[in-house]
């Protein structure tokens, strides 16, 4: 993906939400706004957006002195939690557990405080639940799984690790060998390992994180480690919008679990937005 014009009012919406997480006040916002600016004007429009989304938020981090999401993180975990049991209940009487496990974890991709501000978890996974998914590679993603030995699940938003804690037990109980990938550092609401530590994902599987702060993967900026891991894992399973835009085409095989959730995403796809998606890489 690339940059596209539409994606600039976007970057100075993310300072307002980031902004306001802290107290909201018009010197605070200038003072962002000042060291944002220039990052925005140099955008490389030949990069996917996650490229300026990681530099506006070091930013926004900088001139704050601390990270504005990890009060927001910590309660929509907690929400989250909360609906596990409901949930997990959910997909155990279900025909196939799998399936309802990778609709939920599509589901719970709705919690994104790139593009919300806040987000009501029961009822939009509902919601979501009741959609038909636009691109379904669902018979292909249970083949590659039967067939793989070791996945690689990198995950994404904060109370959306819940859902996907769901969809790793399932992969766990088949029997196997799952790592989930955490941010090295904080951006927006992504999740690090003090979030898999707070929804219990640390004693479902092995959790690594990759060594950047960047949105989404962008491999040349993560750790040798995790790279190493990248290379030689059997499948990959990729949650949220920033691993599509920026994760390339390696030859390994991927499913990309999200919503499109914004109308460059939806375009570059060909679908409407907010569509729901597991597309084979």
């Amino acid at each position: 993906m690339q940059t596209r014009i539409e994606c600039f009012p976007c970057f100075l919406k993310q300072v307002i939400i980031a902004v306001k997480q802290i107290s909201f006040n018009e010197a605070l916002f200038k003072k962002v706004l000042h060291s944002v600016l220039p990052l925005i004007n140099n955008a490389d429009l030949s990069k996917p957006p996650a490229y300026t989304t990681t530099f506006i938020h070091r930013a926004i981090r900088h001139a704050l002195g601390t990270d504005p999401f990890r009060k927001v993180k910590y309660e929509y975990n907690n929400i989250a939690m909360g609906l596990y049991p409901k949930f997990r209940e959910m997909l155990i009487s279900t025909k196939d557990p799998l399936w309802t496990a990778a609709r939920l974890a599509i589901a719970g991709n709705v919690i994104d405080f790139g593009i919300f501000t806040s987000i009501d978890i029961e009822s939009s996974v509902n919601r979501a639940l009741e959609k038909n998914i636009a691109v379904d590679d669902y018979p292909a993603f249970k083949q590659s799984i039967q067939e793989a030995g070791s996945i690689l699940y990198l995950l994404d938003n904060a109370g959306e690790i819940v859902f996907d804690r769901l969809l790793i037990e399932e992969l766990v109980s088949s029997g196997k060998q799952v790592t989930a990938v955490v941010k090295g550092a904080p951006v927006l609401n992504d999740v690090t390992y003090e979030d898999a530590l707070q929804t219990g994902l640390t004693g479902v599987c092995q959790v690594i994180d990759n060594g950047s702060d960047a949105v989404g993967t962008i491999l040349e900026w993560t750790s040798s480690e995790f790279q190493k891991t990248f290379g030689i894992c059997d499948l990959i399973i990729s949650k949220g919008q920033g691993n599509f835009e920026t994760i390339p085409d390696t030859g390994k095989r991927a499913y990309f679990l999200f919503q499109s959730k914004c109308d460059v995403v939806s375009k570059e796809l060909n679908l409407s937005p907010c569509s729901m998606l597991l597309k084979k890489s």
